[in-house]
């Protein structure tokens, strides 16, 4: 009788690699971005709460552009803020498109939009 021996092959362990490495390649892509809207989505936050209580528009716009600055948020500018007022208070939302090159023409396309509307406002990804 022979011992048959039963295992994983070297074919399958090089294909799981393959595939590990491009799912770390892409979330290295990605995460910048998804770190980036994090970032604007507390600065809109931040500029509501401190300046969105008695300032204008043009002031809160002003209050994103130092925060962005600091932050290094360049996906959004103020210019490019939503600013209403509902119920007596600011509301300042933003929306916009990535689109993230993995490689050759492979492509994420993500679409960010938040707000500060009470009770969670739009926040998606």
């Amino acid at each position: 009788m022979r011992n048959k021996q039963s295992g994983v092959g070297f074919l399958v362990v090089f294909l799981i690699g393959v595939v590990l490495a491009l799912a770390a390649v892409g979330a290295m892509k990605i995460l910048p971005a998804y770190t980036e809207f994090q970032t604007a989505k507390k600065a809109i936050n931040g500029v509501a709460g401190s300046e969105g209580r008695a300032g204008n528009v043009t002031e809160i716009r002003k209050a994103f552009d130092r925060r962005a600055n600091i932050d290094a948020i360049s996906a959004v500018t103020g210019g490019e803020l939503e600013i209403s007022k509902d119920g007596g208070e600011v509301v300042i939302s933003f929306a916009y498109t990535k689109k993230i090159p993995l490689f050759a023409n492979v492509s994420v396309v993500i679409d960010f939009a938040a707000s500060t509307a009470p009770g969670g406002g739009a926040d998606k990804q």
